[in-house]
């Protein structure tokens, strides 16, 4: 089982530049199926992606790969020509809005959106158009998600990745990568990886991503990362005291903050007396939640929240 993407996603790309094609490239080596690339005015060309493929321990995958992926001029075209069910945005910040819609009036049930730097009016647009429409957005400003050794979207290091037990999901990129790191090096590695981004306007939450673990038979336990800023894991708290069945292990980043303080993403501020680290952890572990101290402890948190539940 998994959540969110596996060997039958198919992806295409919008935003082919530099940082778009190298982190198509990793993707393809990885292993996941990337079927096509919107390019407007590029249409009908192709672009050629080789190289050792990274196998990550998966038998029988090839040594490289070779992958021409064609370009499209619009989303709703490479969708009617590839099947595409996902797409992946590395478009600038002032044309991100755009193509997000694009892809959700073309259909695509699942838009990861990497890029940085979106405006904030410009994401409040984006979730009022995608109200009632069938399509999970997942970012911006996010690493992205991963279904280890089956589909990789987005920017994480996949070789870090081991196919195991415990569902991550966090706001920030680089702490996502030190939890994966430490659930492969313990033994326990991950079912899927989500990375929600660190805005204050968001197409997923903690709680929807804990609900697909929760209903996700292979998932075993839930490892959340949050940061200061905002009430998301204080909701996600109230929601796993009343709903989660899995043990959950968390790790709040900020706790030195000081008020008024942005600290990296541009959600993580604390305004108007919310949003501390200290009212975060305090609502988890009335919740039941295991929570780590410090970012090198959050593999030893998980397995003391496994073993709490009778799993370790």
């Amino acid at each position: 089982m998994s959540i969110l993407v596996d060997t039958n996603t198919r992806l295409i790309v919008q935003g082919l530049g530099e940082a778009g094609a190298f982190h198509t490239d990793k993707s393809i080596a990885y292993g996941t199926n990337v079927v096509g690339a919107v390019r407007p005015g590029k249409g009908g060309q192709s672009v050629r992606f080789e190289g050792e493929t990274d196998r990550s321990g998966v038998p029988g995958r090839p040594d490289r790969y070779q992958v021409d992926v064609p370009s499209f001029d619009t989303v709703r075209e490479a969708v009617e020509a590839t099947g595409a069910n996902a797409t992946v945005i590395f478009v600038p910040p002032p044309f991100a809005a755009d193509a997000i819609m694009e892809a959700a009036e073309a259909g695509i049930p699942l838009i990861v959106t990497i890029t940085e730097g979106i405006p904030i009016q410009d994401m409040v647009k984006v979730k009022r158009y995608l109200e009632g429409k069938p399509v999970r957005l997942v970012g911006p400003n996010c690493p992205g998600v991963i279904t280890p050794h089956q589909c990789k979207i987005g920017i994480m290091p996949g070789y870090i990745h081991q196919a195991g037990r415990i569902g991550v999901v966090s706001r920030s990129g680089t702490l996502t990568y030190e939890a994966v790191k430490q659930l492969t090096d313990n033994g326990l590695g991950q079912t899927a990886a989500v990375g929600i981004g660190g805005d204050p306007v968001n197409g997923t939450s903690f709680i929807d991503v804990l609900k697909l673990y929760n209903d996700d038979p292979a998932t075993e336990g839930v490892i959340m990362i949050g940061e200061i800023g905002g009430t998301a894991e204080e909701e996600a708290a109230a929601w796993i005291a009343e709903n989660m069945t899995k043990p959950v292990a968390a790790f709040i980043a900020g706790t030195t903050a000081p008020p008024g303080k942005r600290m990296g993403h541009a959600g993580a501020i604390i305004s108007g007396g919310m949003g501390t680290a200290a009212d975060k952890i305090a609502a988890l572990q009335a919740a039941g939640v295991v929570v780590a101290d410090t970012p090198s402890d959050m593999g030893s948190a998980m397995l003391e929240a496994m073993k709490r539940a009778g799993k370790a």
